[in-house]
C-alpha cells in the first residue's frame, strides 16, 4: 500500500525563531512535527530524515554564521505538486546575514570541527541555494522530491 501526500491540508508552514541553541533546538522540533502532521514520516521516510538533516544543519549555520544581536531566524516548509517536477518538499532557512552567502567547500580537513553541513545537504538535497532577501537578509532553501511514496 502506498500513501499520497492529501492536497486538502495546509502544506505551509512558516516560524519566527530566537537566533540561540535553543532556537536551533526549537526549529528541529517543529520541523520534525510539521512533517510528521503531513505524514511524510511514513509515505516518504528517506526525504523526511534527509529533511530533518538539512533543517539541522541550516539552523545551526543560522545561529552560528548568520546571526545578528535582537534578531532572529525564519523557517518556512511548503510542499507543492507541479506537473513538471511532481510533488517537492522545500525548505527555506532565512537569517539576518546577507553579506555571508554560504559556500560548498571543495577541501575536507580530516581533523576539522567544523565545515561539513554544506556537503551534508549538498549531498542530501535534490537542489539547493542562496536567494538575497531584503534588507540585507538572505534564505538558504533545499528541495527533496517527493514524487515516489514508501511502500508500507
Amino acid at each position: 500500500m502506498t500513501t499520497e501526500i492529501p492536497l486538502d491540508r495546509p502544506r505551509s508552514h512558516t516560524t519566527t525563531l530566537t537566533a540561540t541553541p535553543k532556537g536551533a533546538a526549537i526549529c528541529r522540533r517543529i520541523d520534525r512535527r510539521q512533517l510528521t502532521a503531513w505524514g511524510l514520516n511514513f509515505s516518504h521516510t528517506e526525504p523526511f530524515y534527509s529533511a530533518l538533516l538539512i533543517v539541522a544543519e541550516l539552523a545551526a549555520n543560522a545561529i552560528t554564521h548568520g546571526r545578528v544581536p535582537g534578531r532572529g531566524f525564519e523557517l518556512h516548509l511548503t510542499i507543492t505538486t507541479t506537473a513538471r517536477r511532481g510533488t517537492t518538499l522545500r525548505i527555506e532557512l532565512s537569517d539576518p546575514r546577507g553579506d555571508k552567502l554560504p559556500v560548498l567547500p571543495t577541501v575536507h580537513l580530516p581533523n576539522a570541527q567544523s565545515g561539513r553541513g554544506l556537503t551534508l545537504i549538498d549531498a542530501l538535497a535534490d537542489r539547493w541555494g542562496t536567494i538575497p532577501r531584503h534588507p540585507n537578509s538572505k534564505t538558504v532553501w533545499a528541495e527533496l522530491d517527493l514524487t515516489t511514496p514508501d511502500a508500507t
